[in-house]
């Protein structure tokens, strides 16, 4: 399944309340689950004006759609190419 990194532009996103992530989460989450199986949210990085998203997901447009859903923005989303680390140097 390819791997994607969602880039989402959210003003002051590093300064959210633990409230404010749960909700962003539960609703992303409803959203998933109305999807269906073949997306699936990894885990997030929130930082400063930005939330970077890992998806496993069959396309890019899926995870647009589930954008679209969430209200959400999705400015770019990348599919992986490769992953590295240190075991890579070995």
């Amino acid at each position: 399944m390819p791997k994607f990194i969602i880039e989402r532009n959210i003003p002051n996103a590093g300064n959210l309340s633990a409230e404010n992530l749960r909700a962003i989460s539960q609703k992303s989450r409803e959203v998933l689950c109305s999807l269906g199986t073949e997306i699936q949210w990894i885990h997030s990085y929130v930082a400063g004006d930005k939330i970077y998203c890992i998806y496993l997901a069959p396309s890019e447009e899926l995870i647009r759609e589930h954008a679209r859903l969430g209200g959400f923005p999705a400015n770019s989303i990348t599919e992986v190419s490769a992953i590295i680390d240190l075991s890579t140097a070995e």
